[in-house]
């Protein structure tokens, strides 16, 4: 609700609009200080414990990209100076005789021709596979381990004086443990494969008893056999003996 304005006669409400205002004017100034207090909180919270981005990679080339120029160039320099005039005209006898200094001319234009485009196409090969920027960051890697290696860090460092009694001990003892436990670990795996090799043979051998037994079963069998047809043979053999004897018997009564 607006307060009236002071042409308006309004007498009565006047102290009643003047402590609105008040009122007005406190709420405001405090939404303002909640607001300051908001924006300054707000870098606060906004800071984040990041870590910083790495540095930007020079694309002037290091000792890497610098070498790989250097052995190109002696390559190229190589390949040129075996390219003499001498083993150009060789080829060419006939021009090399009547007009050599035209031989000449064109041989420097081949070797000034093979020179650039060599140039040419190792600079695209450089462009292409951004090969300096791979190769300084490979210096500043190397750079960077080098230089933690020189200083030590990464490392714990712990002075010997504030290890106990048993720190110390194990520390002393350790390396002996470790090379005892690779023997034993050794004579492990030795053992272990001579169980193997031996569980196998024990194996091979329970297989050959199997078929020796087997073979044995079948054997008795036949002989079992042949004592069943030898015993029926001699059961025969008795009843034709007895009749033989009576047979004999009879002839003697009858001569009788």
């Amino acid at each position: 609700m607006q307060c009236p304005t002071p042409h308006i006669q309004h007498r009565p409400d006047g102290p009643t609009c003047l402590q609105d205002q008040k009122k007005n004017n406190h709420i405001e100034v405090k939404m303002a200080e909640d607001a300051q207090s908001t924006n300054a909180n707000h870098p606060r919270q906004a800071a984040s414990p990041s870590p910083p981005p790495p540095a930007p990679v020079p694309l002037t080339p290091g000792p890497r990209a610098s070498r790989l120029q250097q052995v190109f160039g002696q390559a190229l320099a190589r390949t040129l100076r075996a390219n003499s005039y001498a083993n150009f005209s060789g080829c060419f006898p006939t021009p090399a005789k009547h007009v050599p200094a035209s031989l000449e001319s064109v041989w420097r234009q081949l070797n000034a021709k093979l020179e650039e485009s060599a140039k040419a196409e190792f600079d695209d090969i450089l462009h292409e596979r951004d090969a300096v920027r791979h190769l300084n960051e490979l210096d500043r890697l190397v750079g960077e381990a080098r230089h933690r290696r020189d200083n030590g860090q990464g490392e714990s460092r712990v002075a010997p004086h504030t290890l106990t009694p048993d720190e110390l001990y194990r520390a002393h003892l350790t390396p002996y443990l470790q090379e005892a436990q690779s023997s034993l670990n050794a004579r492990i795996q030795a053992t272990e494969a001579e169980n193997a090799e031996l569980a196998q043979h024990i194996q091979s051998q329970r297989a050959e008893i199997e078929r020796l037994l087997s073979s044995l079963e079948s054997i008795v069998a036949d002989i079992e056999g042949a004592a069943a047809a030898a015993s029926h043979f001699s059961k025969e053999n008795d009843l034709r003996q007895e009749a033989f004897k009576m047979d004999e018997e009879v002839k003697a009564r009858s001569e009788i």
